[in-house]
């Protein structure tokens, strides 16, 4: 059964785009530990380091994602990429606080290729969730609040066969319903590109995504890389 897709009308407006898609079960989250905490910041400091006072605007995956948000009609100034949201608070604040396991995997693998990464609790999911342009209709729970809203016409959402919104402006924000809990077991995990040298850092990062899981959260894994001739998984 199909987890998680990309409309056609997704692909042939985006070529460049590369997902990583990984499916996960059984897993095991809650506090990270004292070693995933270590490697996660060990990361942040040489992340921290290599961005130097290079602006984030000028990285090549985050100017790409700037381009992406900018094609469907919104601000990237405004609503920033998941991504440079989490380089943004690095490289002003210092440091990014520990959430969970799977979340601080997350954002570890996101720094380190200047990739958003999400992780979709597929408890209240029914998935296929499908990145398409939104009809207005979908409804979507927000983070902070709980309140329900409604995206956009033409934005970039995922959503599930209900109509549920699981990620607003591509990804930009989840939603309340979908984010990693300490309970959370099973879950849809994405990274996605659109620079030229996109497909590299997504098998890279999809690597260390594996690997990260498998060591810190145990559970099974089905993955695989999406573009113009592979659209699911």
């Amino acid at each position: 059964m199909t987890q998680f897709r990309y409309d056609a009308r997704i692909i042939e407006e985006y070529p460049g785009l590369v997902g990583g898609v990984i499916v996960g079960n059984g897993m095991a989250n809650g506090p990270s530990c004292d070693a995933l905490r270590d490697i996660y910041l060990n990361e942040q400091a040489a992340v921290k380091a290599q961005i130097d006072d290079t602006p984030l605007s000028e990285l090549p995956s985050l100017k790409a994602w700037r381009r992406a948000f900018s094609a469907f009609g919104v601000s990237p100034t405004k609503y920033r990429s998941a991504a440079e949201a989490l380089l943004r608070r690095l490289t002003k604040k210092g440091d990014i606080p520990c959430i969970n396991t799977l979340v601080d995997i997350g954002n570890l693998v996101s720094i380190r290729y200047a990739l958003p990464v999400a992780i979709f609790d597929t408890r209240q999911i029914t998935t296929p969730i499908t990145v398409h342009y939104s009809d207005g209709s979908e409804h979507y729970a927000e983070l902070a609040s709980g309140e329900t809203m409604h995206p956009d016409v033409g934005e970039v959402i995922f959503s599930d066969v209900t109509k549920m919104v699981v990620a607003r402006r591509w990804c930009w924000r989840q939603s309340a319903t979908s984010a990693a809990s300490d309970t959370t077991t099973d879950a849809v995990i994405t990274v996605e590109a659109h620079h030229d040298k996109g497909r590299a850092d997504i098998e890279n990062a999809l690597a260390d995504l594996l690997a990260l899981l498998a060591e810190h959260a145990g559970g099974q894994y089905d993955s695989a890389i999406l573009d113009g001739d592979k659209r699911g998984i």
